[in-house]
């Protein structure tokens, strides 16, 4: 029998198997790379297109130019403040308490009450009180009766010793009794003071002007005398003080202005330092420093007429030191920092020249510099794309000035 024939791959005319897997893994590879390569030209064209201005070129605007927003530096003062964290508290601060013993009566208060001098507050019962001052009134007629009886003897007496009537002894012996007398009746009457005085601490008034606190006490509650146990708690808060500490190297600029009789002015804002509750003026620097913190107290008044300032309340402080006149100032925003220098950008024949400032004090957005003049306009933004001599265009915007009225940037 004829054997079969075996037909090799190479002879069919078809490639090996291993050549075809390889190619294929090749094209793999390849396609690999071309995506790889697509997607960082793509992210390229985005990074670029992100940072070139629309418009292209550093100014980002048409011709090359630089949009800015300007401020013009004026002419005028600034004040130079001390900040501090102060704690609001009554001008008087009465803790009321019982100084005799009693049932309450009546509380007259209402909680939160703003009360004045002498306002009745809480009544006690007082009549074991006034019954001992009846009693000590009684004794006091009756010896000044015995008083006035040992009196008209004397004077009878006198009369018959200017006779020779009585011997000498009678009439010295009269003379010491309406002595006697006398001394009874001034202790009568102190007696008599004295539970007057308790009648009257069985109606409890208020001491000062001020607001009633909570309820502490309701009638019918027993009360004792000389207890620590308020049962009423008055605070003026018209006007009102704060309390407020500064460091020690700041005490000598604040006492040279205290020493010449000028009156500092102190303003308390809120914890964001952005709402002003009130104006008042430093009334008192304390007499010591304080050597564990190093720093001093003070006490400020303030009026306190729109109620917003509270006792406890915790407030920021501005002492105003002193006020520098003649000063150049320009907004905060304007000037820039390279390290420990400052400068400005200066608008000069449409472009920004940078000019070397030094910064002094700092307030309410505005900063005093030397270095430039009032009059010159600076640059107020795009900070990031400007350089020395780059060409600028000035916004239509309305920047606020350093002073009350406002600055127009040129069309």
């Amino acid at each position: 029998m004829d054997q079969p024939l075996s037909v090799s791959n190479s002879d069919s005319g078809q490639p090996p198997a291993d050549s075809t897997k390889k190619r294929r893994h090749l094209w793999i590879w390849v396609i690999i790379l071309v995506l790889f390569a697509l997607l960082f030209v793509w992210v390229w064209r985005q990074h670029s297109a992100s940072s070139t201005p629309a418009g292209g070129g550093r100014g980002g605007a048409a011709g090359g130019t630089v949009p800015v927003t300007v401020a013009t530096a004026t002419k005028g003062g600034i004040g130079v403040y001390l900040d501090a964290i102060g704690t609001v508290t009554p001008a008087y601060l009465d803790n009321i308490t019982a100084q005799v013993t009693g049932v309450i009566t009546a509380v007259h208060y209402r909680e939160g009450q703003d009360v004045r001098k002498g306002a009745p507050l809480i009544d006690i019962d007082s009549r074991p009180y006034e019954a001992q001052l009846a009693q000590a009134q009684g004794t006091l007629n009756r010896d000044q009766n015995l008083l006035a009886e040992a009196q008209m003897d004397l004077k009878r007496y006198q009369d018959a010793w200017a006779k020779n009537a009585i011997p000498r002894q009678t009439l010295e012996d009269q003379e010491k009794i309406v002595l006697q007398d006398q001394g009874t009746v001034e202790n009568d009457q102190g007696t008599v003071q004295y539970d007057q005085v308790q009648v009257g601490f069985s109606h409890i008034t208020s001491p000062i002007d001020g607001r009633v606190g909570l309820r502490l006490v309701d009638p019918g509650n027993l009360v004792t005398a000389n207890s620590s146990t308020p049962l009423a708690v008055v605070a003026q808060i018209h006007p009102i003080t704060v309390i407020f500490t500064l460091a020690e190297d700041s005490l000598p600029q604040v006492m040279q202005q205290m020493r010449g009789g000028k009156a500092l002015e102190v303003d308390a804002y809120d914890r964001t330092q952005q709402t002003q509750l009130a104006k008042g003026k430093l009334i008192t620097v304390d007499n010591q420093i304080d050597t564990v913190t190093g720093t001093v107290k003070l006490r400020a008044q303030f009026d306190n007429s729109n109620g917003l300032l509270f006792p406890n309340q915790f407030v920021n402080t501005r002492l105003l030191v002193k006020t520098l006149d003649n000063q150049t100032l320009i907004p905060s925003s304007a000037v820039q920092h390279n390290g420990s220098a400052d400068f400005v950008y200066l608008i000069q024949n449409k472009k920004a020249v940078m000019r070397t400032v030094k910064s002094g004090i700092s307030d309410q957005g505005n900063t005093a510099v030397t270095g430039i003049k009032p009059g010159d306009v600076v640059a107020n933004s795009s900070f990031q794309k400007l350089t020395n001599g780059s060409p600028i265009t000035i916004s239509p915007v309305t920047i606020p000035s350093t002073s009350s009225d406002t600055t127009e940037a040129a069309p």
